[in-house]
């Protein structure tokens, strides 16, 4: 179930008392009301500016324009959260669609600058039957800030649902997705990267509810820690009596490159349905000693090494980005970051 999170009021953050937010302790770090974000002015474009679109922007809670985008036909929107305060939160919430057969392309960002704010970004994302829905988001936060998104995804029969997120954390970084998953044809592509280091923390939490059959979920996720760093996957898939049919792969890896970093995954399938292709896979491990010894040896430093190695195991997740332009933006955003 997702949490009823309400900045207002203390009695809603979670703990590790509750099982989905074990590994990110809200409460711990939050045990009062924060106070409102002030006004807001937004600077520049964002990271995506240059694809052009139609722009749904965000600061400080407050909404610059709409509050929701709809889609009919062929469209893109440049989704903002922008923050910009120090010591106090806000909350947004925001609704994104796609209406029957039309393609949307989502870029998203969450720009963070300040200092430790809380923020709590809720978005609703529909798209209708037959309709098409790309995702790309980047997140970019300080370290001092605690930072929750949580996405809504309702989906018709036969639409197409595919969602990239790339993030280098926060103080406590949760960045949810629940799909609800019709079948009858319907395709989901849920994926993920997280680089982070000093002591950034970056949850990944995603559930796909399969309630029809002859449905597709394909999720791959993969995180760098450094330093103390910590990640945090979640991925719960849930097939119910009477989705026959359905066709679901999960995939989590990491790598831990210091003695101090620490990732938690908890990969899940609850299947009720007897006729279905179901599968997951998680791995934690250290960089290929053998790689870097190979790569040393013919000149190259140590350093550099590490580098090209990261870069490699990430860019799988980027390399299934389909939309061309957003998917050479998002690689120089990683190259940045590496």
């Amino acid at each position: 179930m997702t949490t009823a999170l309400d900045l207002a009021n203390p009695d809603t953050f979670p703990s590790r008392r509750d099982e989905d937010w074990k590994y990110s302790d809200v409460r711990r770090l939050l045990r009062t009301m924060p106070p409102a974000s002030p006004v807001g002015v937004v600077h520049g474009g964002g990271p995506f500016f240059e694809h052009g679109g139609d722009a749904l922007t965000f600061i400080n809670g407050r909404a610059v324009g709409d509050d929701h985008f709809t889609a009919f036909g062929d469209h893109v929107v440049r989704l903002r959260f922008v923050s910009e305060a120090s010591e106090t939160g806000h909350t947004v919430t925001a609704t994104v669609g796609a209406r029957r057969n039309s393609k949307l392309i989502i870029l998203e960002s969450h720009e963070g600058a300040g200092s430790a704010y809380v923020a709590h970004n809720r978005l609703t994302i529909a798209a209708a039957s037959g309709a098409e829905i790309v995702r790309i988001v980047l997140v970019d936060e300080p370290a001092d800030a605690l930072s929750i998104t949580q996405a809504s995804v309702t989906l018709g029969a036969g639409a197409t649902f595919a969602q990239t997120v790339l993030t280098t954390g926060a103080k406590l970084q949760r960045f949810e997705t629940r799909v609800k998953h019709p079948g009858e044809g319907t395709r989901v592509r849920i994926d993920g990267a997280y680089l982070v280091e000093e002591s950034r923390h970056a949850d990944m939490t995603t559930e796909v509810d399969h309630v029809g059959g002859n449905g597709e979920t394909d999720q791959l996720t993969k995180g760098v820690v450094r330093d103390a760093g910590r990640g945090v996957f979640q991925g719960r898939i849930i097939v119910r009596e009477g989705a026959d049919g359905t066709d679901a792969r999960m995939g989590h890896h990491a790598l831990i490159t210091s003695d101090r970093g620490e990732v938690d995954a908890k990969p899940e399938l609850e299947i009720y349905a007897d006729d279905v292709s179901c599968a997951h896979g998680n791995t934690v491990g250290a960089l290929d000693e053998s790689a870097l010894f190979y790569m040393e040896q013919r000149g190259i430093p140590a350093d550099e090494a590490k580098v090209l190695l990261t870069e490699a195991f990430l860019m799988e997740v980027v390399d299934r980005i389909g939309h061309e332009g957003a998917r050479e933006r998002v690689r120089a955003w990683l190259m940045e970051r590496l």
